[in-house]
């Protein structure tokens, strides 16, 4: 799948296991590791849909955090491996979803380019996004709240990469989807900056005042 894709299914699934488990989860984390396997193809050394994307890798990870948080954790993990488990499972070709207990390549080999997979993620993506804005997730990335400076993350290593050629270029139908989620999430990241800015400005001012008061008196 594209990052729409992943990250759209991702959201999908960690909102129904935080509900149905009556638990919070952040989503810019969540969205941010539903593409996290996806790091093999930055990392030269790494296989593309090799380990990265077993799920026996993504268990063991996240068998000290439910020890920590428990059922909370639950979200997360579900974002994580749903990418493997649904997402390149079904589409894109193979990979080795059981590594390192064996090398073998699991997966159906359906085009990433295909008429399916593009429906796929259409429909994902329209859900997802319908699902953000009545459950008041979309007016949370709109918070200046600094969990949102993640989305920062997948939005420069992923989404633009992809929407520009590398490593996969974007069939032109699924444009769309791809800029929408970059101008939500830079605009996440832009008014949590400003945020930032302007609390620090303000700091700044005050001690400045301060600091004149007290050479007055």
């Amino acid at each position: 799948m594209y990052a729409v894709g992943h990250m759209s299914l991702g959201y999908i699934l960690a909102l129904a296991t935080s509900k149905t488990l009556r638990t919070k989860m952040n989503i810019p984390i969540v969205l941010l590791l539903s593409v996290i396997p996806d790091i093999d193809i930055l990392i030269p050394q790494l296989q593309h849909r090799g380990p990265a994307h077993s799920i026996i890798v993504a268990t063991i990870i996240f068998a000290p955090l439910f020890a920590i948080y428990t059922k909370r954790a639950s979200p997360y993990y579900v974002a994580f491996i749903q990418h493997s488990l649904i997402g390149d499972y079904f589409t894109g070709g193979q990979m080795q979803l059981l590594w390192p207990l064996t090398t073998q390549y699991y997966g159906l080999e359906i085009s990433i380019r295909s008429a399916a997979n593009i429906t796929i993620e259409w429909t994902a993506f329209a859900a997802a996004l319908i699902i953000m804005a009545k459950t008041g997730g979309l007016a949370s990335l709109f918070r200046p709240r600094h969990s949102n400076l993640i989305l920062a993350i997948p939005t420069s290593t992923v989404l633009l990469p992809t929407l520009l050629g590398f490593p996969l270029e974007v069939p032109i139908i699924l444009v769309p989807p791809h800029i929408v989620y970059i101008a939500i999430f830079s605009a996440s990241v832009a008014i949590c900056l400003f945020k930032i800015l302007k609390s620090s400005a303000s700091r700044e001012l005050n001690v400045a005042v301060s600091s004149d008061q007290q050479s007055i008196t």
